[in-house]
């Protein structure tokens, strides 16, 4: 990626935090695993996003100026035998496009000059543990100069408001690379479903972990750095379960499995979900959820266009869902009424239980409002009719070309008095990536088939 895409962002936060406005963003530290290894290493988002640059022990400043300085690991011979190049503060400037560059070592002596007569001090809130006691501390070390005439910043303003908005749009680049991430994860599940078909039909043992593995072979082999999150590997009944993860539980002929996974590639997330029968054919009760969770997720998917609201497409989703749980007998028509009747009275969330998408980018579940800035304050008030609380509705964002959301809906049927136990331990979530477009929505994630008969046909081969 081109470092002139990384300054061009900088200089959207320069402009943002006034003129007399600095910036500080850490990038994530590495964290131990055990006495002597430490967790596969992951930058923090805000600061990839505002430099491209992956290594640890570094920080960023941004002042309302316009200039930017980074603070990374010095460059060391011996080190960089055992953990690696280190890129160091002499390359940094031409590398990443920054104006200066210094040690990390030179960071606490250095800050408190940066931050004298300066109006206000702006960093992410509640992200890095400890952050704000080393701003706190810094400050006071500027307060100990002001009979030298130092003035110190009165105000401590959250970064993460001006930085999730820009990246709740994305770019043309970072949708390609969404797209690319997107089709890797939708070839892993295509892996996952063949394997699971074919080993049955070899009379071979299958549990959960083989197809786990499959998934992060294809994430590895195709480029992928790392999973975006902890698969969701769920066979049989543990489908029911929402964070499930997969573990050692048998794949058996006649049963459903959900597979809930993606990579991360470059810095960015895919989600995709798909549940398919373990031996390649649905029974009639599986196919009859299956399908209402499908029609459900085409009138997401036909709610989701620029101009329409988040909340839209989970409330066309929950219209569908309420009124086959009536047709199929999930629900009681002489217990819980109408359609909506089951809408109002929140009667589904026996069997729907989630929110039918969120943000997707950097981060899984990414940033940005999912309430419209300019309408934040007009605010209604309802009971929630299952636990009583009081809750504030402020209106949905709405949605713009560039906003990618999943869209994925569910449902989970556990055994229970009055539910048919030919739906007992069901559980299906058909999940894709959406890029709101100008005229609707980019559906990247359809590289796996969702139509019943496409997954039969692709299990089959």
């Amino acid at each position: 990626m081109s470092p002139s895409l990384f300054a061009e962002r900088r200089a959207r936060v320069a402009s943002a935090i006034g003129a007399n406005g600095i910036a500080l963003v850490p990038t994530a530290p590495e964290r131990p695993r055990n006495r002597d290894t430490d967790f596969l290493y992951r930058h923090d988002s805000y600061f990839y996003y505002l430099t491209g640059f992956g290594e640890p022990n570094a920080f960023l400043v941004i002042t309302g100026d316009g200039k930017s300085t980074l603070f990374c690991a010095p460059k060391d011979a011996e080190r960089e035998i055992w953990d690696g190049y280190r890129l160091g503060p002499a390359a940094a400037p031409q590398a990443l496009g920054v104006q200066a560059a210094h040690s990390s070592d030179e960071l606490e002596a250095m800050m408190p000059r940066l931050l004298e007569n300066r109006d206000a001090v702006w960093y992410p809130f509640a992200i890095h543990a400890g952050l704000e006691a080393r701003v706190g501390a810094w400050l006071n070390q500027v307060r100990a100069r002001v009979r030298y005439g130092a003035l110190c910043p009165q105000e401590q303003r959250d970064l993460c408001g001006v930085v999730d908005e820009m990246r709740l749009v994305k770019d043309a680049h970072e949708q390609d690379v969404m797209r690319r991430a997107a089709q890797i994860s939708a070839r892993a599940h295509v892996r996952a479903m063949k394997l699971s078909a074919r080993m049955l039909r070899e009379g071979r043992e299958v549990r959960e972990y083989h197809l786990d593995a499959e998934l992060l072979h294809e994430f590895r082999l195709a480029g992928s750095q790392y999973p975006a999150y902890n698969s969701i590997v769920a066979a049989g009944a543990n489908s029911c379960v929402l964070h499930y993860r997969a573990a050692d539980t048998p794949v058996r002929a006649g049963e459903l499995v959900l597979i809930d996974a993606g990579c991360e590639l470059d810095g960015y997330a895919s989600d995709i979900t798909r549940t398919f029968p373990a031996d390649g054919k649905f029974s009639g009760p599986q196919r009859e959820l299956y399908e209402l969770v499908l029609a459900s997720q085409e009138a997401a998917v036909s709610a989701t266009r620029p101009g329409a609201r988040f909340n839209d497409p989970h409330e066309a989703t929950v219209k569908v869902l309420a009124q086959g749980m009536l047709d199929v007998g999930l629900l009681d028509r002489n217990k819980v009424g109408s359609v909506d009747d089951v809408i109002e009275q929140r009667a589904y969330f026996q069997f729907y239980m989630h929110r039918t998408g969120h943000w997707l980018g950097m981060d899984v579940h990414d940033c940005g409002s999912y309430v419209e800035p300019g309408e934040v304050g007009e605010v209604s008030e309802r009971k929630d009719p299952l636990s009583g609380e009081v809750i504030k509705n402020r209106p949905s964002r709405v949605l713009r070309p560039g906003m990618v959301l999943t869209i994925e809906p569910g449902l989970y049927v556990r055994p229970a008095e009055g539910v048919p136990e030919k739906f007992h331990g069901i559980g299906i979530r058909i999940e894709d990536d959406a890029i709101v477009t100008a005229n609707g929505c980019e559906l990247i994630t359809r590289g796996v088939p969702v139509k019943p008969d496409e997954i039969e046909a692709v299990m089959r081969g």
